[in-house]
């Protein structure tokens, strides 16, 4: 049997101390074509769904927390409990999806049984009809519910390398695949290789110290009061929307950036142009921003659990400028590589491995319960396939990513890339975000704007605006 890492179990009991939270994660496929039979697409669905083992075990919990949870096979699995059928009252637009899917969401998962739900959604206009997959995080993070899904589809897929590429390096997740140094007789040559190995040990040891005050101070000192943080109830919203990878990929080349920084660019435009509508005053101190980093080696990326650290950026909010956005972004985030802040994640999951599980079960129960008003939002950024997929012969034409929400954070916002497409999918608390498609649209126009000025000459004209000079 195999128990739950600290990680894992985390999840668990920061849903139990908070009622209005249901933590698990999700996507959404939309699909091409006539939906086939239920009844035979259910039976291949259940045939792939069953190659993975977690899908068919439940949790076995120990009275008092005395050890951790425990993955057994359940005795009792029924496939019917988990493959459903749905179906979306006329005219089935990507509205009635998005409030499919928020209803979805926002029930909480029978712990009585394996912890996953397959919807398959029937009614959408356009000839089209959706899958979506719904798993609690304490069964996989973003990377390794991707890979799950993934299997559901007709072929294998290969991963976004250049998302796994910049997620090792933000966590250091890759294996050192460097040789090792050859022997040496000579006895100078191993004091000068004591000494580096010496001072790197330092170096990283101080390195993960910095990163984690860093992160103490983040969680502790609050957030500038705005409408975005505060309570939430147990009901959600749910908008997406999908953005050119090619226009992306233009600015990154423009402005010598990575995706994730254009995505994070638009995120803080967006939320900005929220706040602004609201009234409020953006401040340089109103959106820390909660950054999940994988740290997933890439011969575990089929692995289901969680191997993820964080980092707590500010998102600039206070600027106006959209290059000012994306250059502070860009600074911002690789202050937070260097800083030793996924470090220090890292090193203190590893840490509480050694602490008893009845201390740590207990204290993440009593933090989480506590209110916190260090972080405003999440964003989270998981690679999807390079190409398209297919799905009982029909075309995926769009995957979207879904993400709960928890520890009084009224929105998130989770990012995957499909094919030629980046893909924004916002949760929102129901009555404290009900704007969340005006956040969806406004991260589209920041993209299209970031695009347009990455293919112009513009200049700053003395209201402060940006006007394209022309033959630029």
């Amino acid at each position: 049997m195999e128990q739950l890492t600290t990680l894992d179990a985390g999840f668990l009991q920061a849903e139990d101390s908070d009622p209005h939270a249901s933590l698990a994660i999700g996507a959404v496929a939309v699909l091409a074509g006539p939906m086939p039979d239920f009844e035979t697409l259910s039976a291949q669905l259940g045939e792939r769904i069953m190659t993975a083992p977690r899908f068919r075990q439940v949790l076995r919990t120990h009275p008092l927390d005395l050890e951790p949870p425990e993955w057994v096979d359940d005795e009792a699995f029924d496939l019917s409990h988990h493959v459903r059928l749905a179906a979306l009252p006329r005219p089935g637009d990507d509205a009635a999806l998005n409030r499919f899917v928020a209803d979805v969401m926002e029930r909480r998962l029978d712990r009585d049984r394996p912890l996953w739900e397959c919807w398959v959604v029937d009614g959408l206009a356009h000839n089209r009809w959706a899958v979506l997959v719904k798993i609690h995080h304490c069964v996989a993070d973003g990377v390794a519910a991707t890979h799950l899904l993934t299997q559901l589809c007709d072929a294998p897929v290969e991963s976004h390398t250049e998302g796994r590429a910049e997620q090792a390096s933000e966590g250091g997740g890759r294996e050192d695949r460097r040789r090792l140094p050859t022997v040496s007789l000579n006895p100078a040559d191993w004091v000068t290789w004591a000494w580096r190995t010496s001072c790197g040990v330092t170096s990283a040891t101080t390195q993960a110290l910095h990163g984690g005050l860093d992160l103490a101070a983040g969680l502790l000192r609050p957030a500038a009061t705005s409408s975005l943080t505060g309570p939430v109830s147990d009901m959600r919203r749910y908008a997406t929307v999908e953005v050119s990878m090619a226009d992306v990929e233009s600015v990154c080349e423009r402005f010598g950036v990575t995706v994730n920084d254009v995505a994070l660019a638009a995120i803080t435009d967006s939320f900005r142009t929220m706040l602004l509508r609201r009234g409020e005053k953006p401040r340089r101190t109103s959106l820390r921003t909660l950054v999940p980093v994988s740290v997933r080696p890439e011969d575990a990326t089929g692995t289901p659990d969680n191997r993820v650290s964080v980092m707590l950026p500010y998102l600039p909010v206070d600027k106006s400028d959209p290059i000012q956005q994306l250059r502070a972004v860009h600074e911002r985030m690789t202050r937070a590589k260097g800083s030793g802040q996924s470090q220090a994640g890292s090193a203190l999951i590893a840490a509480s491995r050694l602490i008893p599980f009845p201390v740590t079960a207990w204290a993440v129960r009593a933090l989480t319960r506590l209110p916190q008003r260090g972080v405003v939002t999440l964003a989270t950024n998981v690679p999807g396939p390079r190409k398209r997929v297919y799905l009982a012969g029909r075309e995926v034409i769009r995957l979207l990513p879904v993400l709960p929400l928890a520890m009084q954070l009224r929105t998130g916002v989770a990012i995957l890339s499909y094919a030629d497409h980046l893909a924004f999918g916002i949760i929102g608390d129901y009555d404290a975000a009900p704007d969340v498609g005006e956040l969806a649209d406004g991260i589209a126009h920041a993209v299209s704007r970031l695009a347009e000025l990455s293919h112009g000459h513009w200049r700053c004209t003395p209201a402060g605006t940006l006007a394209l000079v022309e033959g630029g």
